[in-house]
């Protein structure tokens, strides 16, 4: 028993010490030179192989399996976003962080799209990278906060278009639906039959790229739909939806 301890003990010991290995990747060497250095007076943190361009990048990460892989997007050859790709193909437990000199949030959703689970700017501190190499390595999404904010933007641009692409009646269901009235209650009040509100409900939820009446409320909340403090005094509670 106490032999099982120890050894227990000892392979936490050996996790918590092991360093993260990392690829880094861009396409000037000063740039790579300036962050290895960077990243050699952390501990736990170890870059193992470093790449100039896509192509490169990619065989790298066979040859070395790194933790992290930690790219740029704008790289000779192939594409960062293509490296990602093809990595993510490879192994779709690898662990990509972009780190690039693009703020467009558009950038960010592809890289996104493409499998990176990590994307920060070239302006940010060296803390933030830092940061996110670690939330990175554990599985975890990590933006840095311009890129957040510019997505939350981004988003809710997108969200308004949606919402705005509602018939009239539709506009109406929803904002009974977010005050909990129930199918029987909407289809009374706008003079409609319940299969007619029952049907809305469902396209209203595809139109807006909503799966749940939860999701539905909050987005109606972010939208100003409905006011936070009139659907608490309706419903009760802002989670509770009729339907």
């Amino acid at each position: 028993m106490v032999a099982k301890q120890a050894i227990s003990k000892a392979s936490a010991y050996e996790t918590m010490n092991m360093s993260i290995r990392i690829l880094l990747v861009d396409d000037h060497a000063i740039v790579r030179a300036g962050y290895r250095a960077l990243l050699a007076k952390q501990p736990g943190l170890e870059v193992v192989a470093e790449a100039a361009d896509g192509n490169q990048a990619y065989q790298q990460f066979k040859d070395c399996q790194p933790d992290v892989v930690i790219t740029d997007l704008s790289l000779p050859g192939i594409s960062g976003l293509e490296v990602i790709a093809r990595i993510k193909q490879r192994d779709a437990k690898a662990k990509i962080l972009v780190f690039s000199m693009h703020q467009n949030p558009s950038f960010a959703m592809q890289a996104t799209r493409a499998g990176a689970l990590g994307y920060v700017t070239k302006s940010s501190p060296p803390e933030v990278l830092l940061r996110a190499i670690h939330e990175v390595h554990a599985g975890r999404h990590s933006l840095s906060a311009d890129i957040a904010q510019a997505l939350a933007m981004a988003q809710l641009g997108t969200e308004r278009v949606a919402l705005d692409s509602l018939t009239g009646r539709e506009f109406e269901i929803l904002r009974l639906l977010v005050e909990a009235k129930s199918t029987e209650d909407i289809a009374q009040t706008l003079n409609i039959s319940p299969k007619t509100v029952a049907n809305s409900h469902y396209l209203i939820k595809r139109k807006l790229g909503v799966g749940s009446d939860i999701e539905l409320t909050r987005l109606a909340i972010r939208l100003q739909v409905v006011n936070l403090l009139e659907l608490a005094g309706s419903a009760g509670d802002v989670g509770e939806i009729a339907l």
